[in-house]
C-alpha cells in the first residue's frame, strides 16, 4: 500500500516541504533509507545522514533548517520521534489487519466468537469459549475450555491458553507464551513428593502485553492475577497465586515465585528473582539481577543486589565488595603484627 507525503502529513499533523505527491510504501532507518521508504530525524547525531539518505520522505522537527541541499521530501512536525511512532503504529495496524476464519481451524460447537475475527490455520478453540470482537488468533494458537477473551486481543503463533482463563480487552501475547500451566507445587511424603493439583485459574485484565515465551502459572486455588496495563518482555515466569499490579513493567528473564504480590507502577529490570510469599511496594524499581528475598515495603524505592538493598546503600557497599581481597590482606598483616 502506498501513501503520499500529503497523506502522511495529514496523519501526523505536519507540513510538507518538497513534493507533496512523493509516495512511499515502506519504512526505514535514515542511514539505510531506500527509494520508496520514509524515515525520521530526531537525534542531532544523525543529522549528516539526511544529506546522504536515499529515503523518499523524512519526518523532521519544525526547527530543522538544512545546511546543505536535501534530495528527499521533508515533513515538518512538532516532534519527529512522536510522529514517526504514530506512523509505525498505523503501519503495523494495516500490516496486521487480518480477517476471516481458516477452514483448517477447529472451533467447538459451543464456542462463541465475536465480529470481525481472524482465526488462522490449526487454531484449536475448546468448549464454551467466549471470544470478543476483532480478536486475532494466529496459526497454532490453542484456547482451552471455558476461557474468555476480550475485544481486540491478539494472540500470535503458538500461544497456548489453558482452560478457565480470563483475558481482558486490548491484550497482546507474542509467540510461544503459555497462560495457565500448572503451578510448581509438591507435598513431601514418605514415598516421594506428591504433586498438588492446581485447580485455580489465571485472570489477565485489559491492556496487558507479554513478549515471546512467557509463562503464567494457574493458581492452586483462586487466581493468579495480572492487572491492567502490565507489560512483560520475553521469557518472564509468574508462578501460581501471584499478583502483578497495574502498569508494572518487567524486563526479560525475570522470575516471580509463588504467592508474591508486586505493586503497581513498578519497574523491574532483567533477570530479577523474587522469592515466594513476599510483597513489593508500589513504584519499586529494581536493577538487573536483583534478588528479592523478603518484602520491600517502601513505595518508590530503588534496589540493587542480591539480597536486594536500597540502591545508594548497595553502591556504598560495593566499594567494599570490590576491595575485599585488599581489606583481608591488610587485616592479616595487622594480625601478624599483634601476635
Amino acid at each position: 500500500m502506498k501513501f503520499t507525503a500529503e497523506q502522511i502529513a495529514g496523519m501526523v499533523k505536519g507540513v510538507v516541504a518538497g513534493n507533496p505527491q512523493e509516495s512511499i510504501s515502506t519504512v526505514s532507518k535514515i542511514e539505510e533509507g531506500t527509494p520508496g521508504s520514509i524515515s525520521f530525524l530526531a537525534n542531532p547525531k544523525y543529522t549528516h545522514f539526511i544529506y546522504e539518505t536515499r529515503a523518499s520522505i523524512v519526518i523532521v522537527n519544525n526547527d530543522f533548517v538544512p545546511e546543505h541541499p536535501v534530495n528527499c521530501t521533508l515533513i515538518k512536525v512538532e516532534s519527529a520521534q512522536v510522529a514517526f511512532g504514530k506512523l509505525l503504529e498505523l503501519y503495523n495496524q494495516i500490516r496486521n489487519d487480518r480477517k476471516g476464519i481458516s477452514p483448517q481451524a477447529f472451533i467447538s460447537g459451543s464456542a462463541k466468537i465475536g465480529d470481525s475475527p481472524y482465526v488462522g490455520e490449526f487454531v484449536w478453540i475448546g468448549e464454551n469459549v467466549v471470544i470478543g470482537n476483532n480478536v486475532k488468533l494466529y496459526p497454532q494458537v490453542y484456547i482451552g475450555d471455558n476461557t474468555t477473551i476480550g475485544d481486540n486481543t491478539v494472540l500470535y503463533p503458538g500461544v497456548k491458553i489453558y482452560s478457565d482463563i480470563v483475558i481482558g480487552k486490548n491484550c497482546m501475547f507474542h509467540a510461544g507464551t503459555v497462560i495457565g500451566s500448572d503451578g510448581f507445587r509438591f507435598a513431601p511424603e514418605s514415598e516421594g513428593n506428591k504433586k498438588i493439583p492446581q485447580i485455580g485459574n489465571v485472570v489477565i485484565e485489559d491492556d496487558v502485553e507479554m513478549g515471546a515465551n512467557c509463562t503464567i502459572d494457574r493458581a492452586t486455588l483462586g487466581s493468579t492475577i495480572i492487572r491492567k496495563g502490565v507489560k512483560f518482555d520475553n521469557l518472564i515466569h509468574i508462578a501460581h497465586n501471584c499478583e502483578i499490579g497495574e502498569n508494572t513493567y518487567i524486563a526479560a528473564a525475570t522470575g516471580v515465585a509463588g504467592s508474591t504480590k508486586v505493586g503497581k507502577n513498578c519497574l523491574i529490570s532483567g533477570h530479577v528473582a523474587m522469592a515466594p510469599h513476599v510483597t513489593v511496594a508500589d513504584g519499586s524499581m529494581m536493577g538487573g539481577q536483583t534478588g528479592v528475598s523478603k518484602s520491600l515495603t517502601v513505595p518508590g524505592q530503588a534496589y540493587l543486589g542480591s539480597p536486594a538493598m536500597e540502591v545508594s546503600l548497595f553502591r556504598k557497599s560495593y566499594i567494599y565488595f570490590r576491595n575485599l581481597p585488599k581489606i583481608v590482606e591488610r587485616l592479616e598483616k595487622l594480625e601478624k603484627k599483634l601476635i
